[in-house]
């Protein structure tokens, strides 16, 4: 008996419960896409145009595929990765991801899918932008295309975790393909992005603690000129779509003279009527026309009116016949 009274109190409750349901409609966790302003990594003035942002939310950060302007015939579209990763609690029904340290072997499948029939040959050169150093690899495909893979991970020092702080990371990662740029041109893109996403707390702060100010401000024996001197080291150009060089070539055109045709009485003189427009198969050296000494002078000629003879009306008949009128 008392098994069958908490059977009825466990199904009136039930049906209590969904009495009160909203019957809201709730969208699952899923990539969504936002507005060119609210990418959270932006090009460099100059650099390739966001073409989209698709966004997916983690229950510990976000990620964000910004999609770039692609001028290229390799397959696959440019674009700007960005991975924040530390914050918790945001989106508990997501799924968290877990850091990962950058390998060389997570870089080459990387590669191979973003760029895929282009060899790519990663430099060993040490580079670094405002955010610290980065990793880059170029190549070209068989149309000439020039293409770079970059990849970045901002996080702070070891030591500054040890004081239970800065634990946020940032992961990039960026594919440039275009036909007509260089590969300094498109690694220009590297050095001109900003990160414009942010972590709530300092706890999650990638950037470690500020540099301090540099020692030798204020003291004696260390001259700092303006920027004319050149004492500050040559940046990077940003932008990879220079505008194309006109190239003039200076051409000796000659000018043809002729001969006008003049009225009876009038002088005759001699006028530029302009320059002589080659042929598409002239050579420049024989376009001079000179007027030869053995051509024929122009022969004058008296003007006449040129039409039908009207007689007089004392011409008509009998009349026409005396001498006036013949002549």
């Amino acid at each position: 008996m008392h098994f069958l009274k908490t059977i009825s109190l466990v199904a009136v409750a039930a049906m209590m419960t969904g009495c009160t349901s909203t019957g809201g409609v709730r969208r699952p966790a899923g990539p969504e896409t936002v507005e060119p302003e609210k990418a959270l990594v932006l090009p460099p003035p100059g650099g390739p145009s966001i073409v989209s942002v698709v966004e997916r939310k983690r229950g510990n950060g976000v990620e964000q595929t910004i999609s770039l302007f692609t001028s290229s015939s390799v397959q696959g579209q440019n674009f700007l990765k960005a991975q924040f990763l530390g914050a918790t609690g945001a989106n508990p029904g997501a799924g968290n991801d877990t850091y990962r340290m950058i390998r060389e072997g997570d870089i080459a499948r990387e590669m191979a899918r973003s760029v895929p029939g282009v060899p790519m040959a990663t430099s060993a050169t040490f580079l670094q932008n405002s955010y610290g150093p980065f990793g880059y690899a170029s190549g070209r495909s068989r149309a000439g295309d020039t293409c770079v893979y970059a990849w970045q991970q901002i996080r702070s020092s070891q030591s500054a975790h040890t004081q239970a702080r800065n634990f946020g990371m940032i992961q990039i990662r960026l594919r440039l393909c275009d036909a007509r740029a260089t590969e300094r041109q498109l690694l220009g893109i590297v050095y001109g992005y900003t990160v414009t996403g942010t972590f709530d707390g300092d706890i999650w702060n990638p950037y470690g603690a500020p540099p301090p100010a540099n020692p030798t401000l204020g003291q004696t024996g260390a001259p700092i000129y303006p920027d004319e001197g050149g004492y500050r080291p040559n940046t990077m150009p940003i932008g990879y779509e220079p505008a194309p060089a006109v190239v003039r070539q200076q051409r000796t055109v000659a000018v043809r003279r002729v001969q006008p045709y003049a009225a009876a009485g009038a002088p005759v003189s001699q006028a530029p009527v302009g320059p002589h427009v080659p042929l598409p198969n002239d050579d420049t050296q024989t376009n001079a026309i000179e007027r030869s000494s053995e051509a024929p002078a122009m022969i004058q000629q008296t003007a006449r009116p040129i039409g039908v003879t009207v007689p007089s009306p004392d011409c008509i008949g009998d009349a026409a016949m005396t001498a006036d009128c013949r002549e």
